[in-house]
């Protein structure tokens, strides 16, 4: 398969900028796996199309503040970084922007006096391309200072990164969790309590993994033969409540359907041996065509971006020219995409 296969024109005022006024009155595209567009709906027409018996897993991690904007110390000069993680010791690992280079002792300032968090300079690593390890002088753990000093880290596409107010609430999922994310598992984004209890009475039922997810969700494939491509390690956990609740709609003839990428790969790493075990780690797992989907029957994904490891999943589960025509489709209906657009529903 070659990466010329994942590009798809977009014209640039379809990418979303802002989130639809109600999470759940974004638009959803209907897909029949393999298939045809079956129709076009709205976000909160999702119980309709879908069954009594049918069980929905969603990724609860919760997106950290994790963009920190500041100044070097020494120069006043503009700096910027990308919190990754907190490192054995209380270093944290960053991917930073600033003119110039740092040297080991530089110092970086997030905030005014009096409260500023300052950020001293130790060297590069090679655990992520241009990540870099800084010291915080201040104490306490890394999430309760991004609290107060992050900024939410919007991809850059969406207002070049820059946050308003309402983002602190809408670039997160209704339902989300345990901390760790850099980038929200976008799928899940649609979900509103109501909908939920509309779903509930359907029969629908719910359960829950979570993946936190990296930076290298941003990151396009940049090899022409996408079988060398390998995405990026994640954190991720699947309970041993959610396998039962797996075991349980297979044995009922329901569907089991991821809600996002993040999902996807975090159930598919989970059962690599045949069959779905509680498990949790680092997931190395690259999803391509072909690909044997061990426990997914549907999905209900976003519109991704070409030339990206998560449209290359999605033509992985739905087949690529069934994706194709899709995306064609969404792009003639004027649908909004990437973060904080509208979503599709391949069943």
């Amino acid at each position: 398969m070659d990466i010329r296969e994942l590009d798809y024109d977009l014209p640039p005022e379809l990418i979303a900028q802002h989130p639809a006024e109600r999470r759940d009155g974004s638009r959803l595209l209907h897909l029949r796996r393999g298939g045809d567009v079956l129709g076009h709906h709205l976000f909160r027409d999702l119980p309709d199309l879908l069954a009594a018996g049918d069980l929905l897993v969603l990724n609860d991690t919760r997106v950290l503040p994790a963009r920190l904007v500041g100044r070097r110390a020494a120069t006043g000069g503009r700096w910027e970084g990308l919190f990754l993680a907190e490192r054995p010791g209380g270093a944290w690992e960053l991917l930073c922007r600033t003119r110039g280079r740092l040297r080991p002792g530089d110092v970086v300032v997030v905030g005014q006096p009096p409260d500023e968090l300052r950020l001293t300079y130790l060297e590069r690593t090679d655990a992520e391309e241009g990540a870099s390890l800084f010291r915080p002088e201040a104490a306490g753990p890394a999430e309760a200072l991004l609290s107060r000093f992050g900024q939410v880290p919007l991809p850059p596409y969406i207002r070049r990164g820059r946050a308003a107010d309402a983002d602190r609430d809408r670039y997160q999922t209704v339902y989300a969790r345990p901390p760790g994310s850099v980038a929200a598992p976008t799928a899940g984004l649609h979900f509103t309590p109501e909908l939920f209890e509309r779903l509930a009475a359907r029969g629908v039922e719910r359960a829950f993994v979570t993946l936190h997810v990296g930076v290298g969700t941003f990151r396009p494939i940049q090899v022409e033969d996408v079988t060398r491509h390998r995405v990026h390690a994640e954190w991720c956990e699947v309970p041993a409540a959610t396998v039962e609740a797996v075991r349980r709609c297979k044995e009922r003839g329901g569907r089991v359907i991821a809600v996002g990428t993040t999902t996807t790969r975090t159930l598919e790493t989970a059962a690599l041996d045949g069959e779905l075990r509680p498990w949790r780690g680092d997931s190395t797992l690259t999803i391509r065509p072909p690909f044997a989907f061990r426990v997914l029957d549907g999905l209900v994904t976003n519109f991704h971006l070409p030339r990206s490891s998560l449209l290359l999943l999605v033509a992985a589960f739905t087949g690529l020219e069934s994706m194709r025509a899709a995306y064609r489709a969404a792009v003639e209906r004027r649908y909004r995409f990437y973060s904080y657009g509208d979503a599709m529903l391949v069943v």
